[in-house]
Order: structure tokens, then sequence, then C-alpha cells
């Protein structure tokens, strides 16, 4: 262990962000991160427990999970930081996680909220730790491609280039599997590249990652869509394996009236196209754009914050944020006590450039949208929302709280079912249904094998089995099918 007890001198550093602002005038990353040797003191708090929860992963009462669903070596590779031996600490970080890239910018870390720190004082910043150590690596070099399959290597097709996909494609390849990802759109990378917005994760981060995966012999190609029957019949023929992970793309809409008018659009879409012009270099002209318009966006989630974000940098009049359910308490209730998730309210980038522009937080928590109502013109002319009562356990809505809140364009933020019932149907994976969407059958309820129609194996990854997770928890899953197949491939 490096400075035994510095948890108790040093108190918790994260990094630092770019100025609200200004942020809102570009698309640039925000987060700024530390200097090294300001890491390695961060990275010295860890307290090298006897019992690390932040490496557990999994639910402690009945909050969400806690911990690290990869199991990475914390203490290990912060005791590493903190020691300055940066390559001694990427390779224990990989042996876990072979895309620390991404999870040091976008994961949540259910690590530090198991942090055995954090029970009695602020937890270690792992997160931070994770992003400093894959930093390090990349600017000195890059993580060392793997060696191509041999010609007489098993070949597997993963549908799907997300976390869970690209997961599972690079620990397809580093068991000796030949690998070809398979992607519908333009660009590979799925929710990394079109769901996630630049200035949490920007994309050429995403695209040495994908860059350094060709090199190591992995064929991708996008464009190609499995859903097309012709697709997945040569999928199945061509491959010894497929793998799903095409993640949990069926997106809830709302069931209204009005739903349906044009200025109405899901989040994802939303989000893509201003990606797509910002990559293709005309960021100011995306198809969807809320310039000069009032902006309402249907949830509160991580995805709603992203649109709450994108509307302000494409100069919104206004931007709106209704969450369903009633405000998080501030502070930890006593009920939801360490390691649990703890269940508090959170204010994030796009809330707090909101507040700096409009002056006030844009959400409003405890509202149900009843109808969208349409102009003159046949597009939006605003949500007619009413408030909710949930003292009782359950939404009550409140008589007399109905009104009609201006807006132009509605971005649906609501969440998402499970998978495309498409994608599983054409590679005959047997599906049923689940709460408002589906889920495919496996053939243990265990493992990722699903119950198909044809010869060749079919495997479920990520989303594509469990429908929306964290895009950690995702790798993971994908980590662990890899694994699976290969077993069942290479003998």
């Amino acid at each position: 262990m490096g400075r035994v007890g510095a948890f108790i001198g040093e108190g918790r550093v994260a990094h630092g962000e770019r100025p609200f602002s200004e942020t809102t005038g570009d698309y640039d990353e925000f987060a700024v991160p530390l200097a090294e040797d300001v890491q390695r003191v961060q990275a010295s708090r860890c307290m090298y427990c006897g019992v690390a929860f932040c490496q557990t992963g999994f639910a402690f009462g009945s909050a969400r999970s806690s911990g690290c669903p990869l199991h990475n070596l914390i203490p290990e590779w912060n005791d590493l930081v903190w020691r300055g031996r940066w390559s001694d600490a990427a390779e224990r970080l990989t042996l876990t996680n072979p895309l620390p890239e991404f999870t040091g910018r976008v994961c949540p870390a259910p690590c530090e909220a198991a942090c055995n720190l954090g029970l009695n004082d602020e937890p270690t910043t792992i997160k931070d730790d994770e992003r400093a150590i894959s930093d390090h690596l990349w600017a000195t070099g890059g993580p060392a491609p793997l060696e191509p399959a041999p010609v007489s290597a098993p070949r597997v097709a993963v549908v799907g280039s997300g976390p869970a996909g690209l997961a599972c494609s690079w620990e397809l390849a580093r068991r000796g599997c030949s690998v070809t990802l398979v992607e519908r759109h333009d660009r590979a990378g799925g929710l990394l590249m079109y769901g996630i917005p630049n200035m949490k994760l920007p994309k050429d981060v995403v695209t040495r990652r994908l860059d350094l995966m060709r090199e190591s012999g992995i064929e991708v190609r996008c464009g190609v869509d499995a859903c097309d029957d012709a697709v997945a019949a040569g999928l199945l023929a061509d491959f010894d394996a497929v793998v799903v992970a095409a993640g949990a793309a069926d997106a809830r809409r709302l069931r209204v009236p009005g739903a349906d008018l044009a200025g109405v659009h899901l989040a994802v879409e939303y989000l893509t196209a201003q990606t797509r012009a910002l990559l293709d270099g005309d960021a100011a002209n995306p198809d969807i754009c809320a310039r000069d318009l009032d902006v309402i966006v249907v949830g509160g989630g991580d995805t709603g914050t992203d649109c709450v974000a994108t509307a302000l940098r494409q100069g919104a009049r206004s931007v709106h944020q209704l969450e369903f359910l009633p405000a998080p308490p501030e502070s930890r209730a006593a009920t939801n006590l360490w390691p649990e998730w703890p269940n508090v309210k959170k204010t994030d980038y796009g809330q707090i450039e909101a507040t700096i522009v409009q002056g006030s937080d844009p959400r409003s928590w405890a509202t149900d949208t009843l109808e969208v109502v349409e102009g003159e013109d046949g597009g939006i002319a605003g949500l007619r929302v009413a408030s909710l009562d949930w003292s009782k356990g359950k939404p009550q809505r409140i008589e007399g709280s109905e009104r009609v809140l201006p807006a132009q364009l509605v971005l649906l933020a609501m969440g998402f079912a499970g998978p495309e019932r498409s994608v599983l149907d054409s590679l005959g994976v047997e599906v049923t249904d689940f709460r408002g969407g589906v889920r495919p059958v496996l053939a243990d309820a265990a493992g990722h094998r699903a119950s198909s129609s044809g010869r060749t194996p079919v495997y479920v990854a990520g989303d594509a089995r469990n429908g929306s997770t964290l895009v950690v928890s995702a790798m993971s899953d994908g980590l662990a099918c890899a694994g699976e197949v290969a077993s069942a491939l290479l003998r």
C-alpha cells in the first residue's frame, strides 16, 4: 500500500469542469482532468480495504446495484497510481476492463457508492483514477493490438457495436476467434458514438478504439442491418456463432393524443442527428434542431439531461424537463444505508447549464403529460400537463393543476422497453413479452445462448439480453457472453 493513512489527511478532489457559462457555446468535452501528480494523491486516499466493497457489483437491499459490475481490482491499481507505476496500473486495470476510456468518462461510478471511505467521508475518486490510467496509456502509445486470429479460427459475428458488442468482440478476439462486428448505422460505436453527446464522450475516443480493433483483426461492417431477413440469413450461414448485442433500442413513447404530431422525436434520434452533424462538419445544421424553439424534454434521466444540454447548445429559446416521479430527497434517507446506491437528488451538467442560461432549474417533478397540443400550422403548440401527488405511494392527479406548457419541439427520453423484436425475429430467436417489450428466451436462464430455430447458435449479450442497463453492466455481460461462446467453439 502507498501512503498509509492518506485518507485522513487528504480530502477528495474530483476532476474540474470548464466554466458552464462557456460550455454551451460548443460541443467540446466539459470535464477537465486533474494533473497527474494531483491524481496520484487522490489515488493514495484508497484505504486498501480488507473487504473492498467497491469491487462487488451487486445489489445491497432493494436499491440498485452498488460496486463495480466488472469487479475491477480497484485497490490494486489505485496503489500503483500512487506509486507512479502507470503502466503497471494500466495492465492491472485492463485485466478486467478492456475499455476503460469509456467507463472513465460516462460511468455513474457505482464503485464510489460502495467505497468503504464513503461510509463516513467522501469516497475515493475511483472513476477519475480510472480515466487517468487510461489517458496515460493512450498518451504513451496506447494499448497493444491483439494478434489477429488464424485462418482456421472459428468465426463469430457480433451484431451491434455498443458497449456490450465492443467488449464481447474484443474478448472473443483475445481468446482466438475471428470476429466480424456488424453495425446498422453509418459509423460503429452504438450509443457510445450516437447516444452520448460529444461533450461527455468525445468521438475521437470511440474512433481510436475502433481503429485498434481493426488493427487487431476484427472486421467492422457498417450499414449492415441484421433486422433484414436476407442479412440475418447470411450471418447464420457464414459464421459458427452469432452474438446479438444490439442494445435495448425499443424506446418508450408517449401514448397520449397528439403524440404522432411532427415535432415529437425520440431522444436518441435527436442526439444522433446532432452528433452526425458534428462529425460531418456541419454542427450548426442538424436534421433536428432546437434553435429559437421552446423545447420540452420528457424524462429525467441521463439521456434527458443530454437532450437539455444539446438544446441549449443549439440555441433553444427555452428548455423544460418533465419528470413523472417525485423529486428524490436532497440527502440520504435513514433507510438508504451505505453501501446501497444513494437515492438522492442529482443535478447534472445539463441542469446546471440551463439554470445559468435561463435563471432556474429546468425540471418539473411529479408531472404527467396528458396531450400534445396541436398548433394552427399543424405542428406542436405545447404540452398539456398536470401535477401529481405521490404522498400515498402512487400517483394521484392534483385537481386544478392542468396547464399548457409552450413547446414546438418535444423530445422523449422515457427509457427503453428492451431490445427491438425485429432483430431477434430475423435471427430466429424465441422471445417472450416483458413489461411492454420483449426479452429473448434463453436456453439456460443463467447463460447467454438463446433458444433459436436455426442450426447456428445465437447468443445474446448486454441490454439485448437484460434490458436497459449501465454502460459498465453491458460491458460486463458482453465479456461473460464472449467467455461462453469461446468455451463452446475453442474446445
